[in-house]
Formats: structure tokens, sequence, C-alpha cells
């Protein structure tokens, strides 16, 4: 690579706002081995900070690599690295440091971190050239030993490759960190936090800056960063979560729907209803819903605000989460005639519930929705539905689906939004001859309007093989293929609508 017009950046403290990494290698020993690994991590933090307080802060990056990837499957440190990381380290981004680094057409980052931990996120959303970072130790069977290979004397001959005997016209640093020396003698320029946006850059009045990449995609079950003190509160609250998820469910299973709306303030849950729902249905054929799909939960929390028990259509839900669900479910088949003839079916019994995006998206994005429910009938009411949680997601690609309720009902005060759109008109129906992916695509617009998201054209099989390596169905190897990553980072600015 030549260094002519390179920018070289540290990431963490310099890209990424905080300097400690702690929190990443608590969600790697969380998402790929289990709540014990992670209370030993925990545990071991206050070590961590007498090693580093002492001078011997590699020491204690040693220990954290150690304790968070020993004995763990490497294909399942690559997952989390690819499904759960990038969206923690897109939120800790810090925008002034990126508008510099982002203004170079030629970018290298540098971490203590191992580079399968970052490599990911680096060169798909910030869009960067080549990573330099350490490397794990894999034993001959596919697991992490917990070392490193030559340590971290690996980075220093890796940036003297990468370099040769050229210089990179700036460097991006804190002075007092270890691995900015590796790299910031050898630029012609170094610049130090905090970062002066007018920073006279090369190509500083040729190129626009943009955001980096947004994260569209991501999974695990933790909702914020594990700080300490973060990582604390949820070691502390699961087993109280538990107890009260298991409650909110008993309490869910055995009251009527009309009772379940008011009971959920007093078990700490909200539901925030929005617009005009429509009345029970008066005729023999029933109005069917389209909602936004965000979690399990939409079309039970649906039928509370209704206070009826609607049918919902699933794609791929557990057997447990349809023996727990407290309205019926009609399992589809994704052969579209049978699915056409089993929707038009419930809808002559009565309502109807359909989340046309087939799979649920935790961003502020939908995804391209199914023509199919267009085709079937004219009385369609768009609902937008949305949720706030404070500790845990209740989605997963990865995990056991099986735990998504019980996951969304653990959290402190879980909050549900519903918004009730009016019923399309019939000049925006296929009776007036629109076309079903017309209908279909102005529901999507109408709803993202209305929530404040963005439409794409992704779907499910575009999310399952980004964030699990299959196409949702069928499970196969987790590591997705390196071809995918590359078409992934190309197809993502033309897939979002605007």
């Amino acid at each position: 690579m030549t260094m002519e017009y390179c920018v070289v950046s540290e990431l963490e403290g310099t890209l990424l706002k905080d300097h400690d990494p702690f929190s990443y290698f608590m969600l790697i020993a969380f998402e790929a081995s289990g709540l014990i690994r992670f209370a030993l991590l925990l545990a071991l933090w206050p070590v961590i900070r007498l090693l580093e307080a002492f001078g011997r802060g590699d020491d204690g990056l040693k220990l954290m690599i150690f304790v968070a990837t020993a004995g763990v499957p490497f294909s399942e440190i690559e997952a989390v690295a690819r499904a759960v990381l990038p969206k923690f380290f897109l939120d800790d981004i810090n925008m002034d440091a990126w508008s510099v680094f982002s203004s170079y057409p030629k970018r290298v980052v540098i971490t203590k971190m191992p580079k399968i931990m970052v490599e990911r996120f680096v060169k798909e959303h910030l869009r960067a050239d080549d990573v330099v970072g350490s490397e794990l130790s894999i034993s001959r069977f596919g697991f992490a030993t917990g070392f490193l290979k030559d340590g971290f004397a690996s980075i220093p001959k890796s940036v003297a490759e990468l370099f040769g005997d050229e210089q990179p016209c700036l460097g991006l640093g804190r002075p007092d960190s270890g691995c900015s020396s590796l790299f910031l003698p050898l630029c012609k320029e170094e610049c130090h936090p905090p970062f002066i946006t007018n920073h006279k850059n090369y190509n500083q009045q040729h190129q626009i800056i943009v955001r980096p990449l947004p994260v569209i995609f991501h999974d695990g079950r933790l909702a914020k960063r594990p700080t300490p003190s973060t990582a604390l509160l949820i070691l502390l609250w699961i087993p109280l979560g538990i107890i009260l998820a298991a409650i909110r469910i008993a309490v869910g299973l055995m009251l009527p729907m009309w009772a379940t709306r008011h009971i959920a303030p007093l078990l700490g849950g909200r539901v925030v209803v929005k617009g005009n729902p429509p009345p029970p249905p008066s005729s023999t054929s029933g109005v069917l819903f389209v909602c936004t799909h965000r979690t399990l939960m939409d079309p039970v929390v649906l039928s509370t605000v209704l206070r009826r028990r609607i049918p919902a259509v699933t794609y791929s839900i557990s057997r447990l989460s349809e023996i727990l669900s407290p309205i019926p479910t009609i399992r589809l088949t994704r052969i579209r005639d049978v699915d056409a003839k089993k929707i038009k079916q419930e809808l002559e019994k009565g309502d109807l519930v359909v989340c046309p995006e087939g799979t649920t998206c935790r961003e502020p994005f939908l995804l391209r929705f199914s023509a199919l429910f267009a085709e079937l009938t004219d009385q369609i009411v768009p609902v937008a539905m949305n949720y706030r949680v404070g500790l845990f997601h209740a989605t997963t690609a990865r995990g056991w689906k099986a735990m998504d309720p019980i996951f969304f009902f653990m959290n402190p005060r879980p909050v549900y939004e519903v918004t009730f759109l009016n019923q399309l008109p019939m000049e925006a129906t296929c009776s007036a001859g629109k076309s079903p992916h017309d209908v279909a695509n102005y529901v999507q617009r109408i709803l993202a309007a209305t929530l404040g998201f963005e439409c794409t054209n992704f779907t499910r099989k575009d999310k399952y093989r980004v964030l699990a390596g299959n196409d949702g169905i069928v499970a196969t190897s987790k590591p997705a293929a390196k071809g995918l990553v590359d078409a992934f980072k190309n197809i993502l600015p033309s897939f979002i609508l605007h």
C-alpha cells in the first residue's frame, strides 16, 4: 500500500471515545461463552485495574483476552465479532476523529485488541483499507488458547511491513498510549485528541464528510455495553428478572386480553397507543393488520390493545413460543400458493395480523415488505409497532429463539408503542389497479414515515446471511463467507431507499 495521502489511526481512545476495551471483552465472554465467564471476567476487573496502575497495562489486556477467549471456539468469537460488536463500536465512535480520518482516501487502523474482533467493523463501516492488531492463537481443534501469537510483538512487525520505507501523511493517536508509540513517530504529522474538526487535512475541501456506514443488522442479547458498572447491574438483576418474567408471562396467560393492558403498569410494563383502533369486524371478512416487526410480541401486544385475541401468521418461531402464545398462531410454509390459501381462509373467519418483513429488525430501518398480503384483501390497516428495553434484546438470529419472550419480560421497564394508521383507501389497493408490489411499498413508506425510520430493500435472507451465515431456515456453519462481507459492504448504500 502506498502511504501517499494515507492516515493511520489508533482505535481505542481515538476513533473510539473509550480507551478501555474491557466492555468489548465482556461482550465476547457473554455472547460467545455465557454467564459464568462473564461473571469471572467482571470479578477480575479490580486485578486488571491494579495491573494498569502499576504500569502493567499490557499484562492486564492479556488477562482480559485469556479469560474472554480461552477454550472458546474460534468460530464463535468470529460470529460475535461479525454480529454483535459492530453496533457497540459504532455507538462509541468519536465523530471529530472520524471527520479527520474519513477525509483521507487511504486509511489504516492500529489496535492492541485481537484483529478478529475489529476487522469486520473497521473495514466495512469505517471503510479502512487495512487493520493491524494482535493475533489470537488457535489450537488445531479450532479453539482459542487465550494467548496471542508472539504477544504484542506482532504489531510493530506488521506496522513495519505495512509502511516499509514510506511515511503516512497523518497519524491520529494519544501521545501517552503504548499503541500510538508504534506508529506516530513514523508519520509526517501527528494529531492528538481532542481533535479540531477544521484540521487542514488532505481533500478537506473536495470531500464531504459523511457518517460511518450504519449497522442495520446486529445480534446479541445485551442492549447496553457492559462497562463494569453496567455488567454488575446486569448480574444482580438477572435472578430478579427471571422471577419477574415468570410472573409477567403467567399473568398474561391467565388474564383475559382486555385486562392485560391495565395490569401491565403494575408489573413495570407500559403500552402507549396512538391513533384510532378499528372496531371488531361486523362482516364475515376480517381486517388485515399489517405491522412492522420488532419482536415476537408484536401480535400479542396488538391483541391486548384491541382487547381480543387476533390470530397471527408466523414464519419460523419456536414451538415453545407457540405454546406460550396467548393468541392463535398460523405457521406459514413459505410456499406462496399454500400460504395465500391459509391467509384467505383465516380472513374469512375474522381479523388477522401479518408482519410482511418476515423477520425482526432492531434498528430504525424497515426491511422489504412481501407483497403477498396486498393480493389477498383490500381491507388493510397499517400498524406501526416499536418498543424500548433497558437491558436485554428480545430477538436473536444466532441464539435460542424460544428465549425471546423471556428476555423481553426480564427487562425492568419494557415499553411498547402501537400506532394505528387509517385503513388504506380503495384507490390505494389492488382493487384500484395498483400492483401488489406498489401497495406493499406504499405501506412500507407510510409506516417508516410514522416511526421516523428508513426503508430498505433488505430481506430476511440478507439478515441471516450477515448475522448467522445462513438463510435463516437451515442452519449451516456460522462464519459467513469472506465474499459475503465484501458484498454486503458494496450493496449497503444502494439498499437504503431515499
